[in-house]
C-alpha cells in the first residue's frame, strides 16, 4: 500500500485493516460510461472519473487511529485517534445487506463526525475497529 495512509504513519504505527469503497458504488459510472461511449468517447471520461474516485479513496485502521482520505485534487482527510472514537454506526439497506456494502458514520469526541458512504464490508471495518481498540498502541 502506498499513498496518503502510508505516508502519514507515525513511529511504531501499523496498519491493522484497510477498507475500500464498494464496487457497487461504481455502477452509475459504469452504466453512464456505457451509455455515453458512442458520443465521441465521452463514456471513457465517465469511466475515468469513477476510477479516480475509487482509487483516491483510502480507509484504514491502525493501532493508533482511524484514517480516511478522500479526493485527488481536492483532498479531504479525517483522522481520529482510537481512544477518541465514541461510536461507529453502520447503515445498510436491503441491497447493501445482499451485496455487502453500506455507510459508516464514525463519531469522535465532541461533535466530529466522519460519514463514509458505499463502503465495502462495513461490518468487517467495524469489527476491525473494535479489535484495534483492544490492541495496545
Amino acid at each position: 500500500m502506498t499513498g496518503y495512509i502510508e505516508g502519514s504513519l507515525t513511529k511504531d504505527e501499523k496498519v491493522l485493516h484497510v477498507g475500500h469503497i464498494s464496487m457497487w458504488f461504481l455502477t452509475p459510472y459504469i452504466l453512464g460510461g456505457l451509455l455515453l461511449l458512442p458520443l465521441f468517447g465521452a463514456g471513457l471520461l465517465v469511466w475515468l472519473v469513477g476510477y479516480i474516485r475509487y482509487k483516491t479513496t483510502e480507509l484504514a485502521i491502525t493501532n493508533k487511529r482511524v484514517i480516511v482520505k478522500l479526493g485527488f485534487i481536492k483532498r479531504k482527510t479525517v483522522e481520529i485517534n482510537l481512544s477518541k472514537v465514541e461510536s461507529i454506526q453502520v447503515d445498510q439497506g436491503l441491497w447493501g445487506r445482499v451485496f455487502d456494502f453500506g455507510s459508516l458514520v464514525i463519531t469522535g469526541s465532541g461533535t466530529s463526525q466522519a460519514p463514509l458512504h458505499a463502503i465495502s464490508d462495513p461490518m468487517g471495518f467495524r469489527r476491525a475497529f473494535v479489535e484495534a481498540q483492544d490492541v495496545p498502541a
